[in-house]
């Protein structure tokens, strides 16, 4: 199994000594999209998978979801997070063993879901629909010093609900004079770029695990495309996220970093528990 970078209490450690650094935003990568935001001592957590319920769930199955990286904090112990973000309902992006103990040590904290999901995310999370936030893309919702924008995200195409709802979101983060985004689980499609260059972007975080049909779920961008997607939209920096966890669904990132480099594009390959600084 792969080692995380730091973990436990010396994770929790390192996010303490980055409060110092005012200045400065944080990024710590959590596994596979998972990512906690700091600035400013204020903390946004981004799509957290922090639990072995998929492992569990798909134990004597067909499809078994194999973890090869060690899981970096136990989610109750991050009682410090303002505001939460799933992009959409797929477990490894909207666990219930993740955000009911997060839920539970952070009262306040708004638990931003897509406008097409709050029910269902209601129902798994055992919670009124009104104690979520919903969002649809196109609108941007303020959580204290976070402004979240959500875009529409392809996995594997662009698919709404009856209401005309997106079912899967990216969204970009402005906080001060800052801006990441944070794509969800998508492929490539008209527009995505476009809607992205006006934002002057900091950070991309991008999917890297492809789309193969033999795996038997829904793909996302390759590690070609991600690097591509980020020099097109002139991302500061691209970090690559969604391998590494599971051992059917997994890719080197070495395509990822060949293209970057190729394209003159700012990267950071981080490991499970990491921290990026800006």
């Amino acid at each position: 199994m792969n080692r995380a970078f730091r973990k436990g209490a010396d994770l929790l450690n390192d996010i303490q000594a980055a409060r110092e650094l005012r200045e400065q935003f944080h990024i710590w990568w959590l596994g596979q999209s998972g990512f906690l935001v700091q600035w400013q001592d204020r903390h946004l957590l981004i799509d957290p998978y922090l639990s072995d319920s998929l492992t569990r769930k798909y134990a004597d199955t067909d499809k078994p979801h194999v973890r090869i990286t060690e899981q970096v904090v136990e989610p109750a112990k991050l009682d410090f997070i303002n505001v939460v973000s799933s992009s959409h309902n797929h477990t490894d992006h909207l666990d219930v063993e993740t955000l009911r103990p997060l839920m539970q040590v952070n009262e306040a904290m708004p638990v931003i879901v897509p406008s097409a999901n709050q029910a269902f995310a209601s129902d798994r999370l055992q919670v009124p629909p009104g104690r979520l936030t919903p969002i649809d893309a196109g609108q941007s919702i303020e959580a204290g010093v976070f402004t979240i924008h959500a875009l529409p995200a392809a996995h594997n195409k662009l698919e709404r609900d009856e209401q005309g709802r997106y079912k899967y979101l990216g969204y970009v983060f402005t906080f001060g004079e800052f801006a990441i985004y944070h794509s969800g689980d998508t492929l490539l499609y008209d527009g995505l770029a476009e809607r992205l260059k006006h934002f002057n972007l900091d950070v991309a975080m991008l999917p890297i695990n492809g789309n193969l049909p033999e795996r038997r779920v829904a793909g996302n961008l390759n590690g070609h495309e991600a690097a591509e997607l980020a020099e097109e939209i002139a991302a500061g920096v691209v970090i690559p996220c969604h391998f590494d966890m599971f051992a059917f669904n997994t890719v080197s990132p070495e395509s990822f970093q060949e293209e970057c480099e190729a394209l003159g594009q700012r990267y950071a390959i981080m490991q499970v528990g990491e921290r990026w600084s800006s």
